[in-house]
């Protein structure tokens, strides 16, 4: 009882650090943990759009899914909402996001158009533990991990548990898009996890000038696709979201 007390107190004093705060500078609103670290962003004008390089890089796994009304999709990590808001504008799934800290939550609802949806459920609960659940296997058509604290020190979640928790709650087939610091000393240590609880199906697109590299992992046939169909999906992509869908094929099928 005593270990647990401790975790939990630790759990809670991790929260108490990550508090909320707001900037905002040339119509965008910026989300950080009471330090310099932008954690989301929302432009007040479009709120729906992505406004950092990273956020747009995280949906690429819309050139290799594409999913219907009966899938489900999977936020780690509110942030400002921004992952959460365009993927309810750009498909039809249901979405279950997990945020440990419900004080984002309440920041979403207030500062940045935390949309109410029949669509979307939010759990606030640690994601170490939302994905181990046993209940939750072959869940999710795609997840979406953005998991840092205050220190934006690597993720906080970067256990192979974790990774190989992630690869079981994925439908087959499935994704995972994950949010690493490619410049960061935990880069290959997290890149080494997921390769091993995806069977090596790892690929990675090109670092952003922040430091940003966005991996995507592959449960199933996903990779099986020729050049003209991705290159054929990242058109229609780009035409449909505005993201740049194009460059980033390009970027994977050098690594196929």
């Amino acid at each position: 009882m005593a270990r647990q007390r401790t975790a939990r107190h630790q759990r809670e004093a991790d929260i108490e650090a990550d508090i909320p705060t707001l900037s905002e500078e040339d119509g965008v609103r910026y989300l950080h943990f009471n330090s310099e670290w932008i954690q989301g962003a929302m432009r007040t004008a479009r709120p729906s759009e992505l406004v950092l390089a990273y956020t747009q890089q995280m949906m690429a796994w819309l050139l290799f899914v594409r999913p219907g009304m009966r899938d489900t999709l999977g936020i780690l990590g509110l942030g400002a909402g921004s992952l959460l808001r365009f993927s309810l504008r750009h498909t039809r799934a249901q979405i279950e996001t997990v945020e440990r800290n419900p004080a984002v939550t309440a920041m979403c609802r207030a500062f940045f158009r935390l949309p109410g949806s029949a669509r979307s459920h939010i759990d606030h609960a640690d994601a170490r533990d939302w994905v181990a659940r046993p209940d939750a296997a072959g869940r999710y058509r795609a997840l979406m991990v953005d998991l840092y604290d205050s220190q934006a020190q690597g993720p906080v979640c970067d256990e192979p548990a974790f990774y190989r928790d992630c690869f079981r709650v994925l439908d087959e087939p499935g994704v995972m898009a994950v949010n690493l610091f490619g410049q960061h000393a935990s880069f290959e240590h997290n890149l080494q996890g997921i390769r091993a609880a995806f069977n090596g199906k790892v690929l990675c697109l090109p670092e952003i000038d922040e430091g940003n590299t966005v991996a995507l992992a592959f449960k199933g046939p996903v990779l099986d696709v020729s050049a003209r169909t991705l290159l054929d999906r990242a058109a229609e992509l780009e035409q449909r979201t505005g993201l740049p869908a194009r460059r980033w094929a390009r970027a994977l099928l050098a690594q196929l």
